[in-house]
């Protein structure tokens, strides 16, 4: 355990974090700011610096789902600093691995619950080939925007503009 002196104070850091992650968990689930602050026993302006603190990005739930995409690691770290809440991205080699280690009922039943669950994200961006990308976008009611990496059938790893996909993230970000 950290502790700090101040002054006749001693701080436990540990109390410290468990207070912060609490009041981000309340707003997370829709408590107001001035809620969090009378629950913790904190100034409400205290909860609105400390969600600017750790703001990553404002405005829309933005998911990204693709595959093959040979800068997996390059585009997930992009995908990472400007707060994308939904990161799911594949080689060809992990895409085969997933639908290799599956029956056909288990895979039916984990694209459909990747379905539903990207649909509640107001923003949906897509990377694969143009015939999966023209089915996805059928499926999802969010706002999408399709990367296309190739034609269909792709079987090998394919390059993602990481210059493309900032551009796209700010684009979402303006939007707001």
């Amino acid at each position: 355990m950290d502790f700090y002196r101040i002054q006749d104070k001693i701080i436990s850091w540990e109390k410290v974090e468990k207070n912060l992650q609490k009041a981000l968990q309340l707003r997370s689930r829709g408590f107001s700011q001035q809620e969090v602050a009378d629950r913790l026993k904190m100034d409400r302006t205290f909860i609105s610096r400390l969600e600017s603190i750790g703001e990553l990005r404002k405005g829309q739930s933005i998911a990204c789902i693709g595959f093959p995409v040979l800068n997996k690691e390059e585009i997930t770290e992009i995908l990472e600093k400007q707060g994308v809440d939904f990161i799911l991205l594949m080689t060809e080699i992990e895409r085969r691995e997933y639908a290799n280690s599956r029956n056909g009922t288990q895979m039916l039943n984990e694209l459909m619950a990747l379905i539903g669950q990207i649909r509640n994200y107001e923003v949906v961006i897509l990377i694969g080939s143009d015939k999966r990308l023209r089915l996805l976008e059928g499926m999802i009611d969010s706002q999408v925007i399709s990367i296309v990496i190739g034609t269909s059938p792709i079987t090998e790893d394919k390059w993602v503009n990481p210059e493309e996909m900032q551009k796209i993230l700010r684009m979402i970000k303006d939007a707001r």
